[in-house]
């Protein structure tokens, strides 16, 4: 690990860097996205809502059917607050997944989903979602929109790719939707720690981690593929940015000393 004074050091360049690309990037944006709107992190305003919703999905180990089986709280999606699809506009993703540390102006979740089922007939479920923050995150509106036929006796293997990891709420969904759904294994992958340094942040982390769920960092490779597999990219191939091996090795190392 390198010492504390040199990564103090390149956090403060980063962030006077990220400063400056961010009002760059925001810019650039097209008017459907130009209304109000801020980073994930910002969301929430005064940050009541996560605490709203970690009592709302805050149930560890869910409530117990007649069976004695976990059994997950019921989600509502209202309308038009959740969008899918099969193919991501190529400047969204270049904006909402580059793994910068400081993330102003990126004021979505970008999910994108492979699902097997283990069954050659259904044969594998690939597509996107992303949120608006004005109702339940991406990750939550997952369960319910894509995966909504749930089969107990089946076997899911599901790989998320998305922008930033899971807030504290979207983990303790997670969390028990994997304790009830016992042949639901999950790897996620993250382009950007979410607020890394919050506790309940971490704590979800941790959470998610125990409950079986692979939490990975985005490689440049993992950045590649999924600008193959999920953006209208014409066949043209991704220029990675500048940055985008050290972001990952410094978010890796964040990472692994979380779950350690």
């Amino acid at each position: 690990m390198a010492d504390k004074s040199g990564m103090l050091t390149r956090k403060k360049d980063r962030k006077e860097k990220e400063a400056t690309e961010a009002t760059k990037d925001v810019s650039k944006l097209p008017k459907k996205e130009e209304k109000a709107g801020v980073a994930r992190s910002e969301a929430t305003g005064d940050g009541e809502a996560p605490a709203a919703q970690a009592e709302g999905a805050g149930a560890e180990d869910g409530a117990k059917g007649e069976n004695g089986e976990l059994q997950v709280e019921p989600m509502e999606l209202p309308p038009f607050e959740i969008i899918s699809g099969d193919r991501i506009d190529p400047f969204q993703y270049k904006f909402q997944f580059k793994n910068v540390e400081y993330s102003s102006g990126r004021n979505k979740t970008y999910l994108c989903y492979l699902v097997d089922k283990g069954n050659s007939v259904d044969g594998l479920l690939r597509g996107y979602l992303e949120d608006e923050h004005t109702g339940p995150h991406a990750e939550e509106a997952f369960f319910l929109q894509t995966l909504p036929d749930y089969d107990p006796a089946g076997k899911y293997t599901v790989t998320w790719y998305v922008s930033s990891s899971p807030c504290s709420a979207c983990a303790s969904k997670i969390v028990e939707i994997l304790k009830a759904r016992k042949n639901v294994k999950m790897t996620i992958f993250s382009a950007r720690l979410f607020e890394w340094e919050e506790p309940e942040i971490q704590a979800g982390l941790k959470a998610l981690h125990t409950a079986g769920c692979k939490m990975r960092m985005m490689k440049p490779l993992d950045f590649s593929y999924t600008w193959d597999t999920f953006v209208e990219n014409e066949e043209q191939p991704l220029n990675l940015w500048e940055d985008c091996k050290d972001n990952y090795e410094y978010y890796h190392e964040k990472l692994s000393d979380i779950l350690q």
